[in-house]
């Protein structure tokens, strides 16, 4: 008995499905080295170039593996029935994957309005912070501070509350606090704050030309309240970015409260006075 087996169909079927993999691999490397290095380089948004990158991933396999079962005549025979019974299957799937359909739909709309991109600086929900690192066709991952990755579905990121930090203008301001006694001579301690954030090599002159033509000052420096044992100042610190202002603020803090300490300037601190009852009363 002679068996008439084709192998051909399977034969091209497997180097197709391999042939996807591999394109869909180096696409992935071509558009890492070549794409996203010149964004970094010419200093675009890199956002959209990341999510197109997962787009196309996606449909070359499509194309791939759908070319790959047309080779096999069963395996066609099977799509076909597929594709007529495709009404019922899609209401299922729908039900099913409502979910993953509202991440990619939401992934989309944040590409296109772009409430956030990728190396921004974020907060989400008040305690969620770091920098966007990727936007996939279902989450958007964000590496906190310590160096950790938060996974947040598109569909949840979409409906928060999110503050920005390099939205548009990356400037940021500071507010540098400082206390000083009653006793201590305001005009003076202004004067130290108001040096001190000039002196910083991290502040920038965030006036407008018609700021400086009407003599808006540099860095204003106010008393803000008074408290129950100080006068607390505030000066008004520029920096280009959220990462060097910080590092603007905990060098400033401690500038001033040397200079404070080294010409006189007092910093307070609270006095308690405890009152003993009862001392020296005989025992019972």
């Amino acid at each position: 008995m002679e068996l008439n087996f084709d192998y051909l169909p399977y034969f091209y079927a497997l180097i197709i499905v391999a042939g996807t993999i591999l394109l869909a691999f180096l696409f992935r490397r071509i558009f890492d080295r070549i794409i996203l290095k010149s964004t970094r380089i010419l200093r675009n948004d890199p956002t959209k170039y990341q999510f197109l990158r997962h787009t196309i991933s996606a449909l070359i396999y499509l194309i791939g593996f759908g070319i790959a079962i047309f080779q096999v005549e069963s395996l066609k025979a099977l799509a076909g029935s597929m594709l007529a019974g495709a009404g019922i299957v899609a209401v299922a799937v729908g039900f099913a994957s409502q979910q993953a359909l509202s991440n990619i739909v939401s992934g989309i709309f944040i590409i296109l309005f772009k409430p956030y991109r990728i190396n921004d600086r974020v907060v989400i929900k008040d305690t969620l912070q770091g920098t966007v690192e990727d936007i996939t066709l279902r989450h958007t991952v964000i590496r906190d501070f310590f160096n950790r990755r938060i996974v947040i579905p598109n569909s949840v990121i979409n409906n928060e509350v999110i503050i920005n930090a390099d939205l548009e203008d990356e400037r940021i301001c500071r507010y540098i606090n400082m206390g000083i006694s009653y006793d201590s001579d305001i005009a003076k301690a202004r004067a130290i704050m108001r040096e001190e954030v000039l002196n910083h090599p991290l502040r920038i002159d965030q006036r407008t030309s018609e700021q400086i033509e009407n003599g808006a000052e540099e860095v204003p420096v106010r008393v803000v309240s008074l408290g129950d044992s100080s006068v607390n100042l505030r000066a008004w610190a520029w920096a280009a970015n959220q990462a060097d202002a910080f590092v603007m603020e905990c060098d400033l803090l401690e500038s001033i409260k040397n200079r404070f300490d080294a010409e006189g300037v007092e910093i307070p601190f609270p006095h308690r006075t405890v009152v003993m009852k009862g001392a020296g009363e005989p025992e019972a």
